[in-house]
């Protein structure tokens, strides 16, 4: 049974190019698309110790809501893992990391507080900060003088709350350290989405935090991800005792929702412990990733995200499924979720270097 309600909206979108399908991806195609940096989603390593652990338990899902019942020993297991990895003193795990946005961002900002966001932060983010009458201004990405700027301008609000990423997800470029600094002398909460950045930079690959030799402070809040460097799925929040007591009590994706499923918990968190054991191996290979870009490209990634601009919503469509018939799967983003169309490449340290380099060869002959 087919409507017409959208027809004409979905007409528009085809016509601009923007149009967007779900896609079953072949797995003999290389893929360079997804956001399992590490290649851990391929780990039956993990999988397996995740399977035994759920085969001794009653039950193998949490069946409610943190606050209901659905709070597992396996939660609060993986909580205390990633304080201890992190630093922080409290943690919460969540089922996504676009609810974790929701949560934190819908949450923290109250009558008389002020949100500053940069202008590339995630969508989720965006779109918490549109629910209700939330007070808000966006900087520049990256742009430090901005947002200090702003910061003067609502010295006297109640609470500032900045958000932004430690690895943007479209960019691939990393938060300044200045931005900690700021917060710190204005006495600002500072949200960081390492999404894209734990398990990818740092001494420790622990994110931006760790890249920075930053102790955590009361204000700030990491939030992470599962569903990328960890290869599971889901999401945690790290703060002080006090803001994670909070969010129990506002976050509304906290409170009705069921609790991260145990297995995702489980293979989360035996790839903290992986990713701990195996640092120094990991990070090499990030580097010689890193190394075959710049030997290409002469652009110095900061993680292992790698924007290539076409500027054409149409051509960048035409150019990933002509990869598509040489065996290679990439991101191709569009008009409006980046300024400019894009090709998205991840250099995932689940496919072969020599792999990744045929790739590369292969871009350059489409731009």
């Amino acid at each position: 049974m087919s409507g017409g309600y959208y027809e004409n909206e979905l007409k528009a979108l085809k016509r601009s190019g923007r149009f967007r399908k779900r896609e079953l991806v072949g797995e003999e195609l290389a893929d360079f698309a997804s956001n399992d940096y590490l290649g851990l989603a391929h780990d039956k390593t993990i999988h397996q110790k995740a399977c035994r652990r759920i085969e001794q338990q009653v039950c193998h899902a949490p069946k409610a809501s943190l606050l209901v019942g659905g709070y597992h020993q396996f939660h609060r297991e993986f909580e205390r893992k990633l304080c201890a990895f992190n630093g922080f003193e409290d943690a919460i795990v969540v089922g996504s990391g676009f609810a974790a946005n929701i949560a934190l961002i819908e949450s923290l900002v109250r009558k008389g507080d002020v949100l500053l966001l940069d202008s590339s932060y995630h969508a989720s983010g965006m779109l918490a900060s549109n629910i209700g009458s939330i007070e808000k201004e966006e900087f520049f990405h990256n742009d430090v003088a901005h947002l200090e700027s702003l910061l003067k301008k609502h010295k006297g609000k109640k609470r500032k709350i900045v958000a932004v990423e430690g690895i943007y997800s479209m960019e691939g470029d990393m938060v300044p350290k200045e931005v900690f600094e700021l917060c710190d002398d204005y006495d600002a909460l500072l949200v960081v989405d390492e999404a894209h950045s734990s398990g990818v930079v740092g001494e420790r690959l622990m994110g931006v935090f760790d890249h920075y030799a930053i102790t955590p402070k009361p204000n700030h809040i990491k939030m992470g991800t599962l569903g990328k460097a960890y290869g599971s799925f889901g999401a945690y929040i790290l703060a002080s005792s006090h803001i994670v007591s909070y969010l129990e009590n506002r976050a509304k994706p906290l409170i009705y929702a069921t609790a991260l499923g145990l297995y995702d918990t489980l293979a989360g968190m035996y790839a903290l412990e992986y990713i701990g054991r195996n640092a120094q191996l990991l990070k090499n290979e990030i580097a010689k990733r890193q190394e075959i870009v710049y030997n290409h490209f002469g652009v110095k990634m900061q993680g292992l995200i790698f924007p290539v601009e076409i500027g054409d919503n149409r051509k960048v469509m035409q150019i990933k499924d002509a990869l598509v018939q040489k065996g290679y799967f990439i991101g191709a983003i569009r008009e409006p979720t980046v300024k400019k169309a894009i090709l998205r490449i991840i250099a995932r340290l689940g496919e072969d270097k020599r792999k990744f380099e045929e790739l590369l060869d292969e871009v350059k002959r489409f731009r």
